[in-house]
């Protein structure tokens, strides 16, 4: 894949960021960010693509036609299709937004189904059956400290070794297990739980959820779809620790009783995130051979087991 194609895959992509006008202020900002963080590896101006989809709204079909091989062409939808599931469940304007780039790159009807199918089953598996024991007083854990540490080390070490994937489809998964790890935890501290609950604690945090997903894909593209092995091991890291940092600072959340305020929050979180940094490459080996036993046909399950 050449670079005028790896660029028209992010403008794509940062289209389908805005398809559904993307009003939530903090999200704009964040993917604000990714593009000025991607900018440096990119070779060429992400900033200024930023600018460029927020006010100008590039034309799909000519982003489309840079594109030469139908797997270039698959790989953009691919994206897309994350980049709208991100946050949880398609709107109009995505749906819409998808099935027009669906018919400007040419795929097959089936093609695009399989994708959509594919994503959708990675997203509702974040919330089926999840925390099989609630906890029966608010704050208290029904689960000992021991399996809390586990479940936490579980999601983080899975979620590493899903960034070390090239399939877009296991990027897809890495944002519905941090949203089920939340999800989880408070319903193990006994507090009734669903999507927004957890979509909104990650928020607090700052953590975006379609620029998450941006960077995750966008570092992956850039490295060549993991042509670049040390920058994707230095991804899988920072994956691994904020899932970690996430786990920990619900942990604290909720067991002190949802009392904590967003300054205190965003000032442990970026605490915990320094501390799983370092962390991270005591797990490497884990990581790799989980990565090494991932069924990527079967991640909905796999969300649900970790």
């Amino acid at each position: 894949m050449n670079d005028q194609e790896t660029k028209s895959i992010l403008t794509i992509a940062l289209v389908a960021a805005f398809a559904d006008g993307l009003k939530d202020e903090r999200e704009r900002a964040a993917v604000k960010r990714v593009a000025e963080a991607l900018g440096p590896e990119a070779g060429f101006d992400m900033p200024g693509l930023y600018r460029d989809v927020l006010l100008s709204k590039p034309d799909l079909t000519q982003l489309a036609a840079v594109l030469q091989s139908q797997e270039s062409r698959q790989l953009a939808y691919e994206m897309a299709v994350g980049v709208c599931d991100a946050d949880g469940a398609q709107g109009p304007a995505e749906t819409e937004f998808l099935a027009k780039l669906a018919g400007v790159l040419n795929l097959p009807a089936t093609v695009a189904g399989n994708v959509n199918t594919s994503a959708d089953s990675v997203a509702n598996a974040t919330f089926e059956a999840a925390a099989p024991v609630t906890g029966t007083v608010l704050g208290k854990a029904s689960i000992s400290a021991a399996e809390m540490d586990q479940m936490i080390l579980n999601a983080s070490i899975t979620n590493a070794a899903l960034e070390l994937l090239p399939e877009s489809i296991a990027s897809m998964a890495i944002i519905p297990l941090q949203l089920r790890l939340v999800y989880r935890i408070g319903k193990a501290h006994g507090y009734e739980m669903d999507r927004s609950h957890a979509k909104d604690f990650l928020a607090t945090l700052g953590v975006g959820l379609t620029s998450q997903y941006l960077e995750q894909f966008g570092r992956k593209l850039l490295g060549g779809l993991l042509g670049g092995i040390g920058r994707q091991a230095a991804s899988s890291g920072l994956t691994f620790a904020t899932t970690y940092a996430l786990g920990r600072v619900a942990q604290r959340y909720y067991s002190a009783g949802r009392t904590l305020d967003t300054a205190t929050l965003k000032q442990t979180f970026a605490s915990l995130l320094d501390e799983a940094r370092g962390l991270a490459p005591r797990y490497q080996g884990e990581i790799e051979r989980k990565a090494g036993s991932i069924d990527t046909r079967s991640l909905a399950s796999l969300i649900k087991q970790v």
